[in-house]
């Protein structure tokens, strides 16, 4: 791995992940993915964490898997699919931000966060036909039902690039917002999500993944909502609304 591939920062409340390998686009190579897929089973471990930011230095912000470290490698056991999964599952909330030019695999970090922004002028494809393989399938299933079954084909069936109009369009991106705005905007969006009650916010971020893999588990969103009531965080939650004050949530 690469010392600089990413970079891994925490905070008191929310985690920074930043791709760094700006001269090869933010790929990733099988280590790298292994020790990006390690800093996440750290984060999800870490109760304090309300938010992850994904973000990335460069013109890209990332190409995917790098095609120079796959040779030898047996594909049924898929590292990038094995991230991505585990980025999709993290049990806080995360925002990730493009810059740049999202490509191939980068497409499945993209898609696995909860909440994408983009600047204006980022553009994405997904090259598999073009290469003569076929992309994982939770990625199919992870673009299928962020972008519509439609959408998802003209990005892996007909190899077309999406600008970002047609990235908002298609709700590959949440925001699009001018380049000197995604730092501010996605400031301001992580501040609002770190203000929230964050065991509401596991415990519906839960339900919608289960939602979108087709595994709802109702009982037990209802058992998760029911024992909300009796948390701390509600408490502070209707005091905070009769003082018209901010809350503060502990997460209890």
């Amino acid at each position: 791995m690469s010392a600089t591939a990413f970079t891994f920062e925490k905070s008191a409340d929310r985690a920074v992940i930043t791709l760094n390998r700006p001269e090869k686009h933010n790929a990733l190579d099988i280590t790298d993915l292994d020790a990006l897929d390690a800093a996440l089973i750290e984060l999800a471990a870490d109760p304090r964490m309300r938010l992850l930011i994904l973000r990335a230095n460069g013109k890209s912000f990332c190409s995917g898997v790098d095609l120079g470290s796959v040779a030898n490698h047996d594909w049924r056991d898929n590292p990038l699919e094995r991230t991505a999964d585990r980025l999709e599952a993290l049990p806080c909330p995360t925002l990730c931000m493009l810059q740049g030019g999202v490509y191939g695999g980068g497409t499945d970090l993209a898609l696995a966060c909860d909440f994408r922004i983009g600047a204006e002028g980022i553009r994405c494809f997904i090259p598999p036909a073009k290469l003569g393989i076929q992309y994982h399938p939770h990625g199919l299933r992870r673009a299928a039902s962020r972008l519509g079954l439609g959408p998802a084909k003209r990005l892996f069936l007909a190899a077309e690039t999406f600008d970002a109009a047609e990235m908002l369009r298609t709700h590959f991106i949440d925001w699009l917002v001018p380049a000197a705005e995604l730092e501010p905007r996605s400031q301001a969006l992580a501040d609002t999500i770190c203000g929230l009650a964050p065991l509401a916010l596991r415990g519906m971020k839960q339900s919608f993944n289960e939602i979108a893999r087709d595994g709802f588990d109702e009982r037990a969103a209802r058992d998760r909502g029911a024992a909300s009531f009796s948390t701390e965080d509600f408490q502070e939650g209707r005091r905070a609304m009769a003082e018209r004050r901010p809350p503060r949530f502990q997460g209890r």
